[in-house]
């Protein structure tokens, strides 16, 4: 909810190589480490965090929450390196305060509701928007890609969304909520769109449009400001990118990555449509509403809603014709090994979603899923 942790942005490079930064948000829950529940303790971590880590980590909108950012970079290695870097340094805060960090979409072991960090906004949010607030958290991933400025970025926007609904499936991370196996593979996101602004991204005319909409939004009251608009991606209002945002947050440094290096791929091949005049797909808001809740609902592990082609079809189905797309600019980013690498992981293992439900049914404890969710965000 309150993005703005990654240092400073820069527009896509316009030398030959063209090559796109990347940057990542993560959101985290923290917990009491004998009841599993959510812990008010963001300030005790916030204390613990390193000083030369702490531009880089800062409050979510519960104490129970904390937020890191890395900085944008070319370099899939130094991406890892960073979300490494401030995942066991913000582990390690943690546990000094007397709380674990989890990489977990919302809390699955029930218990009191958890105070909003003191903050005007926050507090405003709650006056408007009443019990649309209620939950242990909401943590998601944000994805930064640059992009040479904002009406190329809202060209971007409506190329993008056909392929979300798969990068939904892939990020699925709460199956649990409040001791209960809820059914759905991401339980944040059937929690998420109670607020008014989560959507697909509309189809867009225009930046002025774009603008027009977001103006209308506020004016109307459904929004407090520009921070609020919730769509799936979005134009970023602090830097010069596009900002997918439609995942859990990824159990682990691995799975982060290999979201970040789709998604970058698949914006570069964007880019390079448009400027050969492609046109982006059109695609009915209502079947990309379906596609993102089957994807909430099933994950990889189930069954997709194909937009492009209609009809479902298997999750992985789509995610290999995802990759077929990419498969250009993954090269081309020197990436294509290492992703190719990460993808037969995430086949193997299967989402976040399947991994804690197996560490559920082997241990018969959510207290377990607890303790593997620590060790699996720490790495």
């Amino acid at each position: 909810m309150n993005s703005g942790v990654m240092t400073e942005v820069r527009p896509a490079p316009e030398q030959a190589s063209d090559l796109l930064t990347v940057g990542v948000e993560e959101e985290f829950l923290l917990v009491d480490p004998a009841t599993g529940a959510a812990a008010p303790a963001v300030d005790a971590v916030l204390a613990e965090v390193p000083a030369e880590l702490s531009g880089q980590v800062q409050q979510e909108f519960q104490t129970s929450q904390i937020e890191i950012g890395t900085p944008p970079g070319i370099e899939l290695g130094a991406l890892r390196h960073s979300l490494g870097l401030l995942r066991e340094g913000l582990s390690d805060a943690a546990e000094r305060a007397g709380v674990r960090l989890l990489a977990v979409g919302t809390g699955p072991i029930a218990g009191p509701e958890p105070p909003i960090v003191d903050k005007p906004r926050f507090h405003r949010m709650v006056e408007r928007y009443r019990l649309l607030v209620d939950g242990p958290g909401n943590n998601g991933m944000h994805v930064h890609v640059a992009i040479p400025d904002p009406e190329t970025g809202v060209q971007v926007l409506n190329h993008l969304r056909p392929w979300l609904p798969v990068l939904h499936a892939a990020t699925t991370n709460s199956p649990f909520y409040e001791g209960v196996d809820t059914g759905y593979a991401s339980w944040r996101s059937v929690m998420w769109e109670r607020w008014p602004a989560v959507a697909p991204t509309p189809w867009l005319e225009s930046h002025a449009h774009y603008q027009r909409l977001v103006d209308e939004l506020i004016e109307s009251g459904m929004l407090l400001d520009e921070g609020m608009l919730y769509w799936y991606a979005r134009l970023s209002a602090n830097y010069p990118t596009v900002e997918v945002r439609v995942g859990d947050v990824c159990p682990t440094v691995d799975d982060a990555v290999l979201i970040a290096a789709l998604i970058r791929a698949l914006v570069a091949t964007i880019l390079t449509d448009i400027e050969a005049g492609r046109p982006a797909p059109p695609v009915d808001h209502h079947m990309l509403v379906a596609a993102h809740w089957r994807a909430a609902h099933d994950g990889l592990e189930g069954m997709a809603v194909d937009v492009a082609e209609g009809g479902t079809r298997s999750a992985w189905h789509l995610m290999r014709r995802l990759f077929d797309r990419v498969c250009p600019e993954l090269d081309r980013h020197g990436d294509l090994a290492q992703v190719t690498a990460l993808l037969g992981r995430l086949r193997s293992r299967g989402t976040g979603a399947a991994r804690q439900r197996a560490v559920h049914a082997r241990a018969g404890e959510l207290r377990d899923v607890v303790g593997y969710l620590a060790a699996q965000t720490r790495g």
